[in-house]
């Protein structure tokens, strides 16, 4: 009788079935009864990190961040240099400018330049301002008289030419081009040139305000006028022709153009924010 009351080297051991290695009822039961703070953790968690890859911002490669490397889009910069040409030219001419326009003249070499371009009663100016000092570098005078022909259309290159560039554009004649010295023509930084060649500035659809001013045909709207009065205004200059107005493509000889390549890629032309290295 004391054997069967004594459990003494007894241990307690569970029963499962043979070859059942599978959990049994009760412990699916335990296992989807666990803590219901852990699959929220872990739902939060997960909810979070999809959060945080959708809102990698801001993008710098964003188009409204990259304009910002054109110091003409900062804040106060196109006014400023308004009023600074408007000052300087009221000083030194007694003119009154009549309209301001930004645009991008394309020398002779196809090489890209940012001006401010302003017409009076008798002059249109050609500006190369300086938007990161704030200050006209090369102030260009040509008189509205002495403007012969304007010419509009697309851009055209010789035959056996390697460059190429869309769009259109404008040209002002105040000379004969086969008068045009061979030295002058064949060199990059000559200012003998009889013409000037524009398009519409790269930053015109930033702003409201740089859309009114970049827009090509505006500024030919107001310089054809301008032109005629000029003409008829002008005394004892025995001008018999008038203004002729052409719409044809607009030859750019240039042939290889490695230097206008480099410097358009590069925006050299432009005032632009360039890091650690400026131009």
């Amino acid at each position: 009788m004391s054997m069967v009351g004594s459990f003494e080297g007894f241990q307690a051991v569970s029963l499962k079935q043979e070859g059942g290695d599978h959990p049994s009822e009760t412990d699916h039961l335990s296992t989807e009864e666990g803590d219901p703070g852990e699959d929220s953790e872990a739902m939060q968690i997960s909810r979070q990190t999809s959060v945080t890859e959708s809102t990698l911002y801001p993008n710098p490669y964003h188009s409204s961040y990259s304009s910002r490397k054109y110091f003409v889009t900062r804040p106060g910069t196109i006014e400023t240099a308004m009023e600074d040409l408007k000052s300087h030219i009221t000083k030194t001419s007694g003119e009154t400018i009549q309209g301001f326009w930004l645009l991008t003249e394309i020398d002779h070499w196809n090489n890209e330049k940012e001006k401010i371009v302003l017409i009076t009663d008798k002059t249109l100016f050609i500006c190369k301002y300086d938007f990161i000092m704030l200050s006209c570098v090369q102030l260009q005078r040509i008189p509205l008289g002495a403007i012969c022909r304007v010419c509009l259309g697309k851009f055209s290159f010789p035959g056996m030419s390697l460059e190429k560039r869309q769009g259109e554009g404008l040209r002002i004649y105040w000379g004969r081009v086969e008068e045009q010295s061979l030295l002058s023509r064949w060199n990059p930084w000559s200012t003998e040139v009889p013409y000037a060649t524009f398009t519409e500035h790269p930053m015109k659809d930033r702003s409201e305000k740089l859309l009114e001013i970049c827009k090509l045909s505006e500024f030919t709207s107001k310089l054809v006028p301008a032109i005629q009065n000029a003409h008829k205004n002008s005394t004892g200059s025995g001008r018999e022709k008038e203004l002729m107005v052409l719409n044809e493509s607009i030859l750019i000889q240039t042939y290889i153009g490695l230097m206008s390549f480099i410097g358009n890629r590069n925006k050299l032309g432009y005032s632009l924010a360039r890091g650690t290295i400026g131009f």
